[in-house]
C-alpha cells in the first residue's frame, strides 16, 4: 500500500503530476473525476496508500470525493488540491479531517515535499489515538495527568502463543492488523472508548479519559459484547486457515485511575494507571474464550436489563480481600 491516485478534471495537470512524481518510490494513478476515481480506488483497495483530488470538478466535488475515499478506507492519506481564490475552503476542510491541501499553480519540488510531508504527519498521527490526537490538537496543555472516573476493558487472544509458534510473523501481523486490532479497535472507537495501547495480542480501552463520559462502565460492557460477537463472526470465516483462530476473552473493571501524558523526555503516551487496570487486566487473563468478566464496580453501574451471572470470588495482586467476579451473558 504505498500507491498514489490523482484526481484532476484538467488532462494537463494529470499529466505534469506523473512527470513530477516519476522518481518517487511509488507509482502514480490518474482519474478524470471524482467518479472514475472512486471506482479506481474500490478495485485497488491495498495499493493506494494516498489520494490527491482538485476541490473543483464536474460532478462530485474534491471535498465530496475524499469523503467517500476516507469511508471506503481511512488509513488513505486525503489531499485538496486547490486554486488560490478557494483556498479558504481547502483549509477549513483539513479542519474536517481532510490531511492536508496544495493550492495550483504548483512547482514540481513543492509538490513532492507537500505529498511526502502530509504522508508522514497522517502515519504519525496513527501512534496517537485520536481522541489523544484532537485534544493536543485543540489544547496541548490539556492532558496533564489528572484522577479520572473511567472503566478500563482488557481483551487478549486465547492461545495466542501457541499459534504464533506455527505460522510466519508475517500471517501473524496480518493477522493481528486485519483480524483483531482493525475490527476491535473500530468498535471500540464507535463506543467513545479510546485505544490506550497494544501490548502483543493484547487491546487495553479506556472509557472516560481524556474523553470523559457519565456512563463508563455501560459502553465498555456493551463493546466488550459487540467484540465478542465480532470475533466468533471473524474467527467461523477462519476456520482454522493457517492455524489462527480469533477467541478472545475480555476483563472489565471500573474506578479512579490516574490519566496523563507520561514518559520521559523523548518518548512520552498517553496512558492511565491504576488498580482498575489492574483488575482488568487481572479479569482478562481469567476469562476464557468468548467470556467478559467484569468487577463488581462495573456490575453497580450497569443498568437492570444487563444480565450477568456472579462467579466464585477471586483474589487480586495488590488487593488483601477476593474481589466479587460476575460473567456478562451475550
Amino acid at each position: 500500500m504505498n500507491k498514489l491516485l490523482f484526481i484532476d478534471d484538467e488532462e494537463g495537470i494529470r499529466r505534469s503530476v506523473v512527470r513530477a512524481l516519476k522518481n518517487e518510490p511509488y507509482k502514480t494513478y490518474t482519474a478524470e473525476n471524482g467518479e472514475a476515481g472512486i471506482s479506481f480506488l474500490k478495485n485497488n483497495i491495498p495499493d493506494i496508500a494516498t489520494v490527491v483530488s482538485d476541490y473543483k470538478m464536474p460532478g462530485l466535488d474534491g471535498l465530496e470525493t475524499l469523503a467517500i475515499v476516507g469511508s471506503i478506507n481511512p488509513e488513505i492519506t486525503r489531499i485538496i488540491l486547490t486554486g488560490y481564490a478557494t483556498m479558504e475552503a481547502a483549509i477549513q476542510a483539513t479542519n474536517q479531517g481532510i490531511d492536508g491541501f496544495l493550492t495550483k499553480p504548483f512547482d514540481n519540488i513543492e509538490l513532492r515535499a507537500k505529498v511526502h510531508t502530509i504522508n508522514v504527519r497522517k502515519r504519525l498521527k496513527q501512534f496517537v489515538s485520536e481522541q489523544v490526537y484532537k485534544k493536543i490538537e485543540k489544547s496541548p496543555g490539556s492532558l496533564k495527568p489528572t484522577s479520572h472516573e473511567v472503566s478500563i476493558l482488557f481483551s487478549d487472544v486465547r492461545d495466542f502463543t501457541r499459534m504464533s509458534q506455527q505460522v510466519s510473523p508475517y500471517k501473524v501481523a496480518a493477522f493481528l492488523n486485519n483480524d483483531y486490532f482493525t475490527p476491535l479497535g473500530e468498535i471500540a472507537y464507535e463506543y467513545n472508548g479510546t485505544v490506550d495501547k497494544h501490548i502483543g495480542d493484547s487491546i487495553m480501552v479506556v472509557f472516560g479519559s481524556p474523553v470523559e463520559c457519565k456512563d463508563n462502565a455501560i459502553r465498555a460492557v456493551k463493546t466488550g459484547i459487540k467484540m465478542q460477537k465480532k470475533a466468533k463472526e471473524i474467527d467461523n470465516k477462519l476456520n482454522l486457515k493457517n492455524g489462527l483462530r480469533l477467541k478472545i476473552g475480555i476483563g472489565i473493571s471500573t474506578g479512579r485511575v490516574f490519566s496523563g501524558i507520561l514518559g520521559s523526555l523523548r518518548i512520552k503516551e498517553f496512558t492511565s494507571i491504576g488498580m482498575p487496570v489492574n483488575i482488568a487486566a487481572r479479569l482478562q487473563g481469567m476469562a476464557r474464550g468468548g467470556e467478559i468478566l467484569i468487577s463488581d464496580s462495573t456490575f453497580q453501574q450497569l443498568p437492570g436489563k444487563m444480565e450477568v451471572e456472579t462467579l466464585p470470588s477471586a483474589n487480586v495482586k495488590g488487593i488483601n480481600e477476593p474481589i466479587t467476579v460476575y460473567r456478562v451473558k451475550i
